[in-house]
């Protein structure tokens, strides 16, 4: 068989994955990415479930581990998004193992949502998943000195406020120099006023502190070593990639922080995470971009 045939095998065999997921309408609700995490290979990792952080019912995690990790490997945290009313560890096993195959330590973490808590408890839940992260890095094969926050939209902004802002690692006992750097895939970095309703009451709207969006706090994290990676969607309509994105990158570059920066073209807000499973990685280099930026170790 010749490559070209092959080639052109994995072009049809990647439209029939994408007629048969239906792509970004699909990929809206939960149920879906349950589809997408049918098509992640077993051999790549091992799980361990169910690992707690915390007492409460949500403060839970499933931690994936690269079937052949490096000593001293990175370890990522990673949230999920969902407006800080919806989401659950399952249904992001298709990051997890896709991290875990490049050798990353990954954390999926549960954490307390509206209307059950209001800001900032879940953020002080994701400060006791990086804390419990930090003190079992060496048990599960990573290294502490490579400890990452990051995440994916409400996600993204909670990995911002870990590293940006020290009051919720302090609690637990953490200072924010202690990360390695954070990842923002598509995160709201600066969205006062709050004009939808499930984050209006995830944030008290209109009781909203200006303290609680992660532009307020660059420029007193002026001098922090963290390297942060921020990817968009350049056609994201959800979160704007020019006021929260590229506004971050811009104001961290200008206290010194080194950035890697980059809007994706093909994807949107949605399936910008959805590229990272293995049916749509051909949409865009989310995953090369993620992990490369994880793999990297400090100069």
């Amino acid at each position: 068989m010749t490559a070209p045939h092959n080639a052109s095998l994995k072009r049809s065999a990647r439209r029939r994955w994408l007629t048969l997921l239906g792509l970004a309408p699909l990929l809206q609700a939960c149920s879906p990415l349950r589809l997408i995490n049918a098509t992640v290979p077993s051999n790549t990792h091992t799980v361990l479930r169910d690992e707690a952080y915390g007492t409460a019912e949500r403060q839970r995690m499933d931690v994936y581990l690269p079937v052949n990790a490096a000593p001293g490997a990175p370890m990522a945290v990673f949230f999920y998004g969902g407006s800080w009313s919806s989401g659950e560890r399952a249904d992001y096993k298709f990051v997890g193992e896709a991290l875990a195959s490049r050798g990353i330590v990954t954390v999926i973490a549960d954490y307390r949502l509206s209307p059950e808590v209001r800001y900032p408890v879940f953020l002080q839940d994701c400060a006791l998943a990086l804390r419990w992260a930090r003190d079992n890095a060496q048990r599960l094969g990573a290294s502490p000195s490579r400890l990452f926050a990051t995440g994916h939209s409400a996600g993204a902004y909670n990995a911002a406020m870990l590293a940006l802002d020290a009051r919720w690692l302090s609690e637990v006992g953490m200072r924010h120099e202690e990360l390695a750097g954070w990842a923002g895939l598509a995160g709201p970095y600066d969205f006062l006023p709050i004009g939808i309703p499930a984050v209006q009451r995830a944030f008290n709207w209109p009781d909203t502190p200006a303290n609680s969006q992660p532009l307020f706090h660059v420029p007193a994290s002026a001098g922090l070593k963290h390297r942060v990676l921020l990817l968009a969607a350049k056609s994201d309509t959800l979160v704007n990639p020019q006021r929260n994105t590229l506004a971050m990158a811009q104001a961290l570059q200008q206290r010194g922080t080194p950035v890697e920066l980059e809007l994706l073209d093909r994807v949107s807000h949605t399936t910008l995470i959805g590229a990272m499973a293995p049916p749509l990685r051909g949409l865009a280099p989310v995953l090369d971009r993620f992990s490369g930026f994880l793999q990297q170790r400090a100069s």
